[in-house]
Order: structure tokens, then C-alpha cells, then sequence
């Protein structure tokens, strides 16, 4: 898992994701709406800074944060698997 997320910080073109970006850097998995909600409730991505009207992350915080977040999900048995 993690280097599924290390990838996705090795191809980003700048050491801040924005957070109107973060579903792009992410693939569509977290909105910017979901984040900014984490944000206030105190549960998003360390070390945020505001420039202007804009709320940026530091791309290596922001990994940091998804790893925790993430987990593999086991596959599911076929039923001829359970049966047996």
C-alpha cells in the first residue's frame, strides 16, 4: 500500500497539493468538500498552510495521511472456496 502512494507523490509535479487538487492526486478517492470537513473537525493531513483563500498540504504530510487512512480489504472467497 504504500508504495502505491509513494508513486502517486514521485509523479506529482510540485512539493504542495493543494486542496482543490487533492482529487486529482488522488484519483477521485477524496473530494475537496470531504477534506475541508476533515480539516475543521481536526482529523485532516498535518501540517496545512493557507496562502490566500487556498489551504495547501505538504505532499510527504498528505502520503503520510492517506497511508494511515488506507487499508487492503481482503479478497472474498468464492462460494465453492466456503463450501469446502
Amino acid at each position: 500500500m504504500e508504495n502505491l502512494f509513494s508513486e502517486l507523490s514521485a509523479k506529482w509535479p510540485c512539493a504542495f497539493v493543494a486542496r482543490t487538487e487533492a482529487g486529482k492526486f488522488t484519483g477521485g478517492l477524496i473530494s475537496e468538500k470531504y477534506l475541508a470537513n476533515l480539516d475543521s473537525a481536526g482529523k485532516g493531513p498535518e501540517g496545512r498552510i493557507r496562502c490566500g483563500r487556498k489551504i495547501v498540504y505538504p505532499v510527504a504530510e498528505f502520503v503520510k495521511w492517506l497511508e494511515k487512512r488506507s487499508a487492503v480489504v481482503p479478497g472474498r472467497k468464492q462460494k465453492s472456496e466456503a463450501a469446502q
